[in-house]
């Protein structure tokens, strides 16, 4: 019986030019490639591909083969995107878990408006600072920030130009005076997040120009809990460093500022973090739609160079 894989495998392969390029599309060995096309010429009883050290290309069988190797694969797409085809209305459950300053200050109308548009679906919003185990926790996708680094589970991303800022409220701007350059953030009031007993004091920006530079900051003040920390800025004790999509409002209605104009922050991108494909259900899917639409106006307001 002809396997699906290796047919795609021999479609790719002819469009290609090589085992090499052809494993590297799909994440395997040249062997594991040539393996499948040597299977699917037992099943056909033809040679598709002659191959010498230096070259390869399809035989005239292959030639013959090729167009309904490639209808057979397009149809097959056909009916599993009739199969997934969004339904007309949401229903089930659908648990999701946010950092908590992000899904309590910026999401939470969005999730709001995305139930009350769906009235068969409930969701579950589980918010925390700490990273949800998307494999051992009782939720079914989740909102994460930074470069996702395990490649068991699968990221869609929301917002990968995402930045941090450094951000002060006017009122502690005019107590104890702008700092111009990141290097005078350690004669300031700073604002610090704790997780998992990790002190984050450390903070990095990229100058538009040079190298990225990397600022020791002091504070008296820190919370495991981000809200708390963008709360006391806003209240004028110090200086924070935040995620623009977390204080994106509180800087346009006045009440942050950012600071330094020449220098960007770390990166932060926000992804849509699920265990397997398999569960990006009508559901996640329109979710993902709804929030990356949110997040790409938020980012639209992104100061270029983080200008005050």
């Amino acid at each position: 019986m002809i396997r699906l894989d290796d047919l795609a495998l021999f479609v790719r392969t002819a469009a290609v030019g090589s085992f090499s390029n052809a494993a590297r599309e799909a994440d395997l060995l040249p062997a594991q490639v040539s393996a499948a096309i040597k299977r699917l010429e037992g099943e056909l009883g033809a040679r598709l591909f002659a191959r010498s050290t230096r070259s390869l290309r399809l035989t005239a069988e292959g030639e013959q083969y090729l167009p309904y190797a490639s209808e057979a694969l397009a149809t097959l797409a056909a009916g599993q995107s009739v199969l997934r085809r969004e339904p007309e209305h949401l229903n089930g459950i659908l648990q999701l878990a946010a950092p908590s300053d992000l899904g309590r200050n910026v999401l939470l109308p969005t999730l709001s408006a995305f139930r009350r548009a769906h009235p068969r679906l409930t969701l579950r919003l589980f918010l925390s600072d700490q990273v949800t185990d998307v494999f051992k926790d009782p939720v079914d996708v989740a909102l994460r920030y930074g470069q996702p680094e395990d490649a068991s589970f699968v990221a869609l991303p929301l917002a990968a130009e995402n930045r941090r800022v450094a951000v002060a409220s006017p009122d502690y701007l005019r107590r104890h005076g702008r700092p111009t350059t990141p290097a005078e953030l350690a004669d300031h009031a700073c604002l610090v997040f704790v997780l998992h007993g990790r002190v984050y004091d450390r903070w990095a920006f990229h100058p538009l120009a040079g190298q990225p530079q990397v600022v020791a900051v002091n504070s008296a003040l820190m919370s495991d809990d981000a809200d708390v920390v963008r709360r006391w800025a806003i209240a004028g004790e110090g200086i924070a460093y935040k995620s623009w999509l977390d204080v994106c409002d509180d800087v346009q209605a006045g009440r942050l500022v950012t600071l330094f104009g020449g220098a960007l922050g770390e990166p932060v991108p926000l992804n849509l973090i699920c265990p397997h494909r398999d569960q990006f259900s009508p559901a996640v899917r329109q979710l993902h739609t709804v929030l990356k639409q949110q997040c790409d106006l938020l980012l639209a307001a992104l100061p270029k160079g983080n200008a005050a």
